[in-house]
């Protein structure tokens, strides 16, 4: 009876740490930019923008599954994998990763200030703290992974219910959207390749995957359940940005015009009032928060996963994280757009570099999958998701250019 009740333990364990990893990646990728860029897109293309949703999502679908099954089969994070592969890859990578991370969680905490301003009224710097301050308890937890789990699944779950109450409310033209999402009446690819950087850029594209290696799911044995994490963690990503695609919708499909400075924040009160603003609040302090503890954890993960010394000082290390990026968004009163931008360019340059390490060991290294014989249909997808990938990263260089100008 005692085993029995052990294994059944375990079996709600493994569940509780799946589910975690995929809302981990998908309230990651469903950060402040992420509404922002998906508000803004909606306002410009209408329901033509619904086309550039559904190639996106395809495009993060291929280098998902690639991603999760490369790193939970063979056991190893993004960076060991890199190393076995070029030396001195993987600490490259690292730095990366590790970079725009830190960066970007510096406009995560201001999200967060956002929201809670939006949604109670208080002052954003003081909220911006107080929302750290939420994010580093997570990790004073002795059981903080399991705390994260929880957190992340709750405001993930509470993000997407809130959204589509707006997105019903607004009443948005259902018919056009899905017309366009086959036929679209224009196609922008400067929209498609904003919105695949924002979903499988950086660090979020290894968070759901590191975070099933530190939870021990790994291995040949697991692909099953390592494929339908990675796929539900992207359709849950994607069911997101299509519901706040439809809020939007519909008050564009009205006349109403959006504000430059926060697109989000004008569809929802003219969608519902001085609720809808409240309810935005919500969602993007959700969205943040989430942001700060997935950009947070991810980014040590790739700095303790080659030293046992550093691992057992996890919890002290993200939470220093945190302490950073809030220290720099108090000092510099808000996120600044100039480093904004330059941890976007990275997290274009990572994505292919990345990607290719890991797609090398798939078709080449065996033994670093266990024997595992990985599936070329598989490879040939990601290969042709990292040519797409190629692309953003040359308009990456673009855009480090400008920055030096």
């Amino acid at each position: 009876m005692g085993e029995q009740t052990t294994t059944v333990a375990a079996a709600k364990g493994v569940r509780g740490t799946l589910l975690g990893a995929m809302f981990l990646m998908a309230t990651s990728a469903i950060g402040p930019g992420f509404i922002t860029q998906t508000a803004t897109f909606t306002g410009q293309l209408g329901a033509a923008f619904a086309f550039a949703i559904v190639a996106s999502i395809l495009v993060d679908l291929a280098v998902q599954l690639n991603v999760w099954r490369i790193i939970g089969v063979s056991g190893l994070r993004a960076q060991e994998l890199a190393n076995r592969v070029v030396p001195g890859a993987g600490h490259l990578l690292s730095f990366l990763v590790v970079l725009g991370g830190l960066v970007f969680n510096i406009g995560n905490v201001a999200g967060a200030g956002l929201g809670g301003n939006a949604l109670l009224g208080v002052d954003p710097t003081l909220a911006g703290v107080v929302s750290a301050l939420v994010a580093i308890a997570v990790f004073v937890s002795k059981r903080a992974g399991v705390a994260m789990d929880r957190v992340v699944v709750v405001l993930g779950v509470i993000m997407i219910g809130m959204t589509a109450y707006v997105a019903v409310v607004s009443d948005p033209p259902v018919g056009s959207a899905l017309h366009n999402a086959v036929l679209p009446d224009k196609v922008d690819f400067a929209a498609i390749t904003t919105l695949i950087g924002g979903t499988v850029g950086g660090y979020i594209t290894y968070a759901g995957a590191h975070r099933l290696v530190d939870s021990g799911v790994s291995g040949p044995a697991a692909v099953r359940q390592i494929s339908r994490s990675s796929i539900t963690g992207i359709l849950v990503t994607g069911v997101m940005r299509a519901l706040l695609f439809l809020a939007v919708l519909g008050v564009v499909a009205a006349g109403v015009r959006l504000s430059g400075s926060n697109p989000a924040a004008t569809a929802f009160e003219h969608a519902a009032g001085q609720v809808g603003l409240r309810i935005f609040g919500l969602v993007l302090w959700a969205a943040a928060i989430t942001s700060v503890i997935g950009a947070a954890y991810t980014s040590v993960s790739f700095l303790t996963g080659s030293s046992r010394r550093l691992a057992r000082h996890r919890n002290s290390l993200v939470i220093g994280f945190i302490a950073v990026s809030t220290t720099v968004f108090v000092l510099a009163g808000q996120a600044p757009v100039t480093l904004l931008v330059f941890a976007g360019a990275f997290n274009g340059l990572i994505l292919p570099v990345g990607l290719g390490l890991l797609l090398w060991v798939a078709a080449r290294r065996r033994d670093l999958m266990r024997g595992y014989r990985y599936p070329r249909w598989l490879v040939v997808l990601g290969v042709l998701a990292w040519l797409v990938t190629v692309y953003l990263g040359w308009k990456s260089l673009g855009s480090l250019g400008d920055l030096w100008k």
